[in-house]
């Protein structure tokens, strides 16, 4: 029985990660749940799943919580975060906070020799190589959650002994592929993804394909290889989840129905597959899959994101924050849709390059970007 902690429990790769626990009561128990500010499903979620440690962030919803659970271990607050990603009785840590708000406790589990199964793009876009080091150090395991990392992480199954030449990462594309980008776009349509159901911010990204520039990023860290190794590929019906290309010329693929809960049943059972309900594709019902380019100048958050590759590494940081505050902005309807990129873009031009070696010096250059560029949105 493997005892799993979700830092996001009440996200989507909540939701899916506790589908995989459900239908395998005798593998998997949930003994701690992370959860932002919806108190009403984490209470469901303490009902149904009974587990041991329990975060929330605001103090006055910990204090009901303890009220109504007085058996649990209850967190909230900075440093409640802080305490319950070093607590050590579980085995596997799903880190699924959104945005940078995921670094330090993944950082804390990776420190601890935690597996970690990795869904926050964030964390390898600001930390990457901190990250990386400290796995390695600690002899921690780091997996992936993302439906195109993890696509990758099984066609190199078997594969350590054959150089790759190529990682093709599949994108959808999003809900403009097809559509001209103006300042006309609203929230509502960003937010119509055509194949994936997903949170608000993450829509929003791949929308502009930034969520698909992140995933670049991470792809470089997680399979150590060049940004130039690295092509996007455009494949629209979301069959094909990722594949890689060996230096005979081979590539392998890997096709699956759309849903998280196949990536993260992995993650948890890793290198075993689960059962589950899923319905299977059918590939004569698909008939054919269809592969394109993207458009780099019409989807200028993936351009940015593979010149921040070669830039450096505080150049990540600025491009992960200044993006946070202007999806936020642009779903509160403070800014236009294609302000996201220029915007993102102008904080670049402005940064002067620095080292950053400690999880702390990463955080203090992303709320120094995140305030600037709330001055900027408000200037």
């Amino acid at each position: 029985m493997k005892k799993i902690a979700i830092f996001g429990s009440t996200g989507s790769i909540g939701d899916s990660t506790l589908n995989v626990i459900r239908e395998n009561p005798d593998l998997f128990e949930a003994v701690t749940l992370v959860a932002g500010k919806n108190i009403e499903k984490l209470e469901k979620q303490i009902e149904e799943f009974k587990p041991k440690n329990v975060y929330i962030t605001a103090e006055e919803n910990a204090k009901q919580l303890k009220e109504r659970y007085p058996h649990l271990h209850i967190y909230y607050g900075e440093e409640g975060m802080e305490e319950i990603s070093k607590l050590t009785d579980f085995d596997i840590g799903v880190s699924a906070l959104v945005g940078i708000a995921g670094l330090q406790p993944t950082y804390n589990m990776i420190k601890n020799g935690k597996t970690v199964a990795l869904a926050n793009k964030e964390v390898l876009v600001a930390g990457g190589k901190l990250i990386m080091d400290t796995a390695k150090k600690y002899h921690a395991t780091l997996l992936t959650v993302d439906s195109e990392h993890s696509a990758i992480m099984q066609c190199l199954q078997g594969e350590k002994q054959n150089k790759i030449d190529k990682i093709l990462l599949t994108a959808s594309g999003g809900p403009f592929f097809d559509q001209e980008i103006t300042d006309s776009i609203t929230v509502e349509q960003a937010l119509n993804h055509p194949t994936w159901k997903m949170g608000p911010k993450v829509t929003i990204d791949s929308s502009t394909m930034m969520n698909k520039g992140f995933e670049v990023i991470e792809a470089k860290w997680l399979f150590d290889v060049n940004p130039s190794q690295i092509q996007v590929v455009v494949h629209r019906k979301s069959i094909v989840h990722s594949m890689v290309q060996f230096q005979d010329g081979t590539i392998m693929a890997n096709l699956g129905p759309k849903s998280m809960q196949i990536p993260i049943a992995y993650a948890l059972n890793y290198p075993n597959r689960l059962m589950n309900k899923i319905e299977k594709i059918d590939l004569f019902e698909i008939a054919e899959l269809k592969f394109e380019k993207p458009d780099l100048e019409k989807f200028q958050c993936l351009k940015l994101a593979f010149e921040t590759i070669e830039k450096g590494h505080s150049y990540q940081v600025v491009l992960n924050a200044a993006n946070e505050v202007l999806v936020d902005a642009f779903l509160k309807k403070k800014i236009t849709y294609t302000q996201i990129p220029k915007r993102i873009e102008r904080m670049l031009k402005e940064h002067t390059p620095m080292v950053l070696n400690t999880v702390e010096e990463i955080l203090a250059l992303d709320k120094e970007i995140k305030e600037k560029t709330r001055q900027m949105i408000e200037g």
